[in-house]
């Protein structure tokens, strides 16, 4: 038989169409829904695949999947000085997707890797930029900046990122002490101011009622009764008695006529 024949023979066989359909499975790649595939000819760019199965050249072509969906990034504690030179230590996660699987691979060796540095550094220099109090009440807005810096300077990489979300503020213990003095003593500057307003209006009312206590005849008289009779209403309690000018001229008054 001719070596034709042979190959033939074997191509029909059992073993030989196990053979050749291993073949033609080495030649077939899928590409998911979340994915998508950068082909590369002969180590050249080629062009970027949907998903589906598609067929390439062992050998002479390669293809790379690139995972498109939402990825998170868990920038870790970083130490940072504010501009009124307070050390802190912040954190932060960073939220983004592949918009151009292309780029993502061409023009940065690892994006997971190079968005996570990008960030960290990024943060450290928002921080630097404001005072331990604009940080502590304008994170969001602060957070937002550190977005806008890091989606600009990942436009090359095909990189789109959707939200950066500051998660903790870590102040040193001494400085935590000294805050919680200044609130606490902020906290006392507000109750004296509180008494001392209701103080003053309680005087001014007590003033007004005198004088128009003074005004009436007898007025003075029905006061003094109805406090004799509020502290009678308690047996326990030690009663002053207590006589107004007016009713002593009042006597004196009788006994002269006397």
């Amino acid at each position: 038989m001719s070596p034709f024949d042979i190959f033939m023979t074997f191509l029909f066989s059992w073993p030989g169409a196990v053979a050749v359909l291993a073949i033609l499975a080495s030649f077939i790649r899928q590409i998911n829904q979340y994915e998508r595939g950068v082909l590369l000819t002969m180590g050249k760019y080629s062009k970027t695949w949907e998903p589906g199965w598609k067929i390439i050249i062992p050998v002479f072509q390669r293809l790379i999947k690139v995972d498109i969906r939402v990825k998170a990034v868990d920038v870790p504690d970083q130490e940072a000085i504010t501009k009124d030179n307070i050390p802190i230590r912040i954190n932060a996660v960073l939220y983004f997707k592949i918009l151009d699987a292309s780029k993502s691979i061409i023009e940065v060796e690892d994006f997971y890797y190079a968005v996570s540095q990008l960030a960290q550094t990024t943060m450290r220099n928002a921080v630097g930029e404001v005072t331990l109090d604009e940080l502590l009440a304008n994170k969001t807005e602060i957070s937002e900046k550190i977005k806008q810096r890091v989606d600009q300077a990942s436009d090359a990489w095909g990189i789109d990122v959707s939200s950066v979300e500051l998660k903790d503020i870590i102040l040193p213990e001494n400085l935590k002490r000294t805050i919680a003095k200044v609130a606490e003593a902020e906290r006392e500057k507000k109750a004296v101011v509180i008494n001392s307003i209701g103080e003053v209006e309680a005087a001014s009312n007590l003033a007004s009622a005198a004088e128009t206590l003074s005004k009436q005849n007898g007025a003075l008289h029905l006061r003094t009764l109805q406090s004799i009779n509020d502290l009678s209403s308690d047996q326990s309690n030690t009663t002053i008695w207590m006589v107004p000018i007016e009713a002593l001229k009042a006597l004196d008054s009788i006994a002269s006529r006397k």
